[in-house]
């Protein structure tokens, strides 16, 4: 039997929480220096991935129960 969407939703949610966590590491680490440019760009992609799990738990709220 698969998971639920809700669940398999979570566990995205889940996944993309840690993404999110990894980025923002490496952004702030190459926030100094020449490698500035690259944080800037990093940390646009945690603002994009931050949105992403906004819409996947407004998606998770949305789905109806089983």
């Amino acid at each position: 039997m698969s998971a639920s969407p809700a669940a398999e939703m979570s566990a995205l949610a889940t996944t993309l929480d840690e993404l999110t966590a990894r980025v923002t590491a490496l952004a702030q680490r190459l926030d100094r220096g020449p490698t500035e440019g690259v944080a800037i760009d990093l940390f646009e992609v945690e603002r994009s991935l931050r949105t992403a799990t906004r819409r996947l738990q407004r998606a998770r709220r949305n789905v109806p129960a089983t």
